[in-house]
């Protein structure tokens, strides 16, 4: 079964930290880049932060130097490590996956996962 999977998110207060954890089945296999992106209600999902399988990595600027994403290629997981969060990081984080299933190449998201960040 072809399943990209989230968890991690939750309630933190300013300041505070989370980390967000993604696994892609085994089913979905060659990923190049896997990735984190958010959404807020009634605006367009952006890039958070990506990773290539050979490591090399990309943020956005409003993240650069708080999040941190990395990966294990071995168990086709990524995880993104949120800390000095601020509530304008609250929104749903999704989870991206490009790589190839049975029925060819596919860019695979998950369900989401909700972040709130608030005193």
């Amino acid at each position: 079964q072809v399943q990209v999977v989230e968890s991690g998110g939750g309630l933190v207060q300013p300041g505070g930290s989370l980390r967000l954890s993604c696994a892609a089945s085994r089913s979905i296999f060659s990923i190049s880049v896997m990735g984190w992106y958010r959404q807020a209600p009634g605006k367009q999902r952006e890039l958070v932060a990506a990773i290539t399988r050979g490591g090399s990595t990309n943020y956005a600027d409003s993240v650069k130097g708080r999040f941190t994403i990395s990966g294990d290629n071995a168990k086709n997981t990524v995880y993104l490590q949120m800390n000095s969060l601020k509530p304008e990081d609250k929104d749903v984080y999704y989870c991206k996956v490009d790589g190839y299933t049975d029925y060819g190449r596919r860019d695979l998201w998950g369900q989401g996962t909700q972040v709130t960040v608030s005193s």
